[in-house]
C-alpha cells in the first residue's frame, strides 16, 4: 500500500506540529507560574516578599504619620541593594515600581519621580562615578527635596549538603528620614527555596 504525495505531506505536517513548541500564557494556564524552576528568585517570590513588607508598612506608625500630614511629606524611592549572587536587578526594579505605585495610590505622601534619580546621582557623584552609592543616600534625598526615602536590600544564605541545596532570601525595606538618617520603619520578609 503506497501513500499518495499529498497524504505524506499531511502526515508530515501533523508529525511536525506534534513536535513543535507550544507557547502558553500564564493567564490561560496559571499552573505554569506555580512550580519553582530554580533556587533563584522569581516573580512569585518577589511578590510575596513585597506584599509582606508593604502590608507591614501600611500598619506602621510612619504611615499613620504620613496620612495625618495628608500628602505634605515627600518620599523618594531609591534602588535596593542586591547582596546575593543572583542576577535579580530587573526584579528589584519591579519592586521599586510596585512600591512607588502603592505610595502614589495611597495619597499619603508626595512621591518624587525615580526618573530624576540618575541625573541627581550624577550630580552628587560626579559624571566620572555616576553610580548609586548607598553611603550617599542622605545627599541624594536632599538633592531631590525628599523628607523621607524608601530603600532596602536583598541578602541570601546558601547551604548545601550532599543531596540538598537550600537558599534563604531576606528582603529588607526601610524608611529613612533624610535630615537625621534615622530609620523610621524597617521590615524583613523572607522565603526559602530548595532543590533536592
Amino acid at each position: 500500500m503506497t501513500l499518495s504525495r499529498s497524504a505524506l505531506i499531511v502526515f508530515a505536517a501533523i508529525a511536525l506540529s506534534a513536535c513543535a513548541k507550544q507557547y502558553i500564557r500564564g493567564a490561560n494556564d496559571p499552573s505554569i507560574d506555580n512550580p519553582a524552576l530554580s533556587t533563584g528568585l522569581d516573580k512569585d517570590d518577589i511578590q510575596r516578599m513585597l506584599a509582606e513588607d508593604m502590608n507591614n508598612l501600611r500598619a506602621s506608625s510612619v504611615m499613620q504619620m504620613w496620612q495625618n500630614h495628608r500628602g505634605q511629606d515627600t518620599v523618594a524611592i531609591f534602588p535596593f541593594q542586591n547582596e546575593t549572587s543572583e542576577h535579580i536587578e530587573s526584579q528589584l526594579q519591579t519592586v521599586l515600581s510596585e512600591a512607588e505605585t502603592y505610595l502614589v495610590e495611597s495619597g499619603a505622601v508626595t512621591v518624587i519621580s525615580r526618573e530624576r534619580q540618575n541625573q541627581m546621582i550624577a550630580e552628587v557623584e560626579g559624571t566620572r562615578h555616576a553610580a548609586f552609592n548607598p553611603a550617599h543616600v542622605a545627599q541624594y534625598g536632599r538633592q531631590l527635596g525628599a523628607k523621607y526615602m524608601i530603600t532596602g536590600k536583598v541578602q541570601a544564605a546558601d547551604e548545601r549538603t550532599e543531596g540538598l541545596r537550600r537558599v534563604q532570601y531576606f528582603f529588607y525595606m526601610q524608611v529613612i528620614e533624610v535630615e537625621t538618617s534615622a530609620i523610621r520603619w524597617q521590615h524583613k520578609a523572607y522565603i526559602t527555596k530548595a532543590v533536592k
